[in-house]
């Protein structure tokens, strides 16, 4: 089992940026498939980015493509996701999640293990 903590959300302008941090405990972080996900109020969870194991494999959604980046440090449990130029709809509660397996996968479902969610707000 694998705890998660993420911090580093807020407040933040359109076209600015928020760098968001989700710290693992417990087992092994480099063997998990980690995903960020993020939920707006009276919408369903979705993915956001998912980074596999070995980083081999990184997948986006579209709609952060080319402005949010995924990263991972197994030496510090620890997984990242940069975002700039934020725009008002990425207003959410973003979450980490893991599952025990090498592929990326994009329904909330497939992991089972989640943080507690950080919100990001950003006004126009």
């Amino acid at each position: 089992q694998v705890r998660l903590v993420e911090s580093g959300g807020g407040l933040a302008q359109a076209g600015g940026s928020l760098r968001l941090s989700c710290a693992a405990s417990g087992r092994t972080f480099s063997i998990y498939t980690m995903g960020w996900f993020r939920q707006a109020p009276g919408k369903e969870r979705e993915f956001v980015a998912g980074i596999s194991w070995n980083i081999e494999t990184i997948t986006y959604a579209d709609s952060v493509k080319g402005r949010f980046t995924i990263s991972r440090d197994n030496a510090k449990n620890t997984l990242y996701l940069q975002m700039n130029n934020l725009r008002p709809e990425d207003t959410a509660v973003y979450s980490c999640a893991a599952r025990a397996d090498k592929n990326v996968m994009v329904r909330p479902y497939q992991y089972a293990y989640w943080g507690q969610g950080t919100q990001v707000t950003v006004s126009s």
